[in-house]
């Protein structure tokens, strides 16, 4: 059956969520389309339950820190089929509920996966869809790493609904996925390994604060292995081998487990974007500044889809779907504003970055001062018994104006949201300086990072 729409969204993530209901306001019928349960990624295997399980591994990372310290923390551990019952209770409402919402809408819904028939109409099981324009918000999966014995790999979705936690965990790359769960692995008491084929991890983040991290990763009992590519996984019976090269040779590592972390491509494979004329690259669909498809203009993308400057962040992906939808709706008039976007690793402690790192600001031409410093004596560390802290700030000498920030350590996911406020508002080292804080708290620290 063929049914046309003012607009057809795949997806129903944070990108696609917000333009299906920003255009259904606005009196455009709508269909949202998802072959998975309805809610996406950061609401069902992302963001919100892994930092249901975050949350736990800081209890006993702190109870641990503050051992003998006035905190007697023996008994204290993680119950972890107990931990997923609770992360459930945040995660299996939400696909009737985002259901309810767009039935309450107005907004047609589909359950399926999806294929170009042409520039504007779609394929879901029986149905053909036609739409005036297409929003492809399809998410992100891990990346093919063309190994032997890939299909031996837990994905980071699959990590998240375990009912037991077994004894050894490999997590194969050195990126957010990998270092987030072992943190909270290796403090639920499983035995630890990650293997990462480069010399720096957490691309993207401050190399110096990184390296503190990969320290305080290492002291809690994680074996990170850096320049260590990971060539084969074998399963044994019982448990996986994984063969591994480096400079000295070749070595295999045995775990229960071994769980995919290098990486996310794009869900849009099988979308048959050749039907309908659009272009694509590497990081998604081929976009231009107004997140229109290059080579068909009926056609957006959003998210994680996008081949867009934005992050692969949940908030991203938001503001795109606004941005996307306010095109559709007024003509092309809106572009996104990428400007103060920060990203944290959720690791205990968290690593957090807004802006400019130093080498991206020298080949800008800019001239800044680095403050940079390690940061396990200050008070707000010491008090909670932190052995792994720090910050580098990024200032422009000519006006002050702060370039980039990026903090390790207690409430570090919290303070870099100010740094993002001054960066996004033009506000200088100096307007932090002088402000005047609550104290003492972890914010209190930025008029000293300046």
């Amino acid at each position: 059956m063929e049914k046309k729409f003012d607009l057809i969204v795949i997806g129903t993530g944070a990108a696609g969520a917000t333009a299906a209901y920003k255009c259904r306001k606005a009196g455009w019928e709508v269909a949202i389309i998802d072959s998975r349960p309805f809610g996406g990624t950061c609401a069902l295997r992302g963001c919100d339950p892994k930092k249901v399980l975050v949350g736990a591994a800081e209890l006993i990372d702190w109870n641990r820190r503050m051992d003998g310290n006035g905190i007697s923390s023996k008994e204290a551990k993680i119950d972890w089929p107990s931990l997923m019952r609770f992360k459930k209770t945040f995660t299996d409402p939400v696909p009737q509920n985002r259901e309810k919402g767009y039935a309450k809408a107005g907004i047609a819904a589909f359950h399926g996966r999806t294929r170009f028939l042409n520039q504007t109409s779609v394929q879901v099981d029986d149905d053909t869809l036609t739409g005036r324009f297409v929003l492809i918000a399809a998410g992100a999966k891990p990346a093919t790493l063309d190994i032997s014995g890939e299909m031996h790999f837990t994905t980071s979705d699959q990590f998240l609904e375990l009912e037991q936690l077994p004894q050894r965990i490999i997590f194969v790359g050195g990126g957010y996925i990998s270092f987030e769960f072992a943190h909270i692995s290796a403090r639920a008491g499983a035995q630890v390994t990650i293997l990462h084929r480069g010399s720096c991890p957490l691309e993207g983040f401050d190399a110096d604060l990184v390296e503190q991290l990969v320290q305080a990763t290492r002291e809690l009992g994680v074996d990170v292995r850096l320049n260590t590519a990971v060539e084969g996984i074998e399963k044994d019976r019982d448990h996986f081998a994984v063969k591994t090269s480096n400079e000295n040779g070749e070595q295999t590592f045995e775990a229960d487990l071994v769980v995919h972390g290098a990486g996310r491509v794009p869900e849009i494979d099988d979308l048959d974007l050749e039907k309908a004329g659009i272009k694509r690259e590497t990081k998604g669909v081929s976009v231009n500044e107004y997140l229109q498809s290059v080579s068909n203009p009926a056609v957006y993308a959003a998210g994680d889809a996008a081949a867009s400057d934005g992050l692969p962040l949940t908030p991203v992906a938001s503001m795109e779907g606004h941005v996307a939808a306010s095109n559709m709706l007024n003509g092309k008039h809106r572009k996104p504003n990428y400007a103060g976007v920060s990203t944290v690793v959720f690791t205990i402690p968290p690593l957090a970055s807004v802006g400019l790192q130093e080498e991206a600001a020298r080949k800008q031409g800019l001239k800044f001062k680095v403050n940079h410093e390690e940061t396990s004596g200050w008070y707000s560390s010491r008090r909670v018994g932190l052995k792994n802290s720090g910050f580098k700030v990024i200032v422009e000498e000519s006006t002050g104006r702060i370039l980039g920030a990026h903090v390790l350590g207690q409430h570090a996911d919290e303070v870099i949201n100010i740094f993002a406020l001054a960066i996004r508002s033009g506000l200088k080292a100096e307007d932090l300086k002088t402000m005047i804080y609550a104290y003492p708290t972890s914010a209190s620290d930025l008029s000293y990072m300046v």
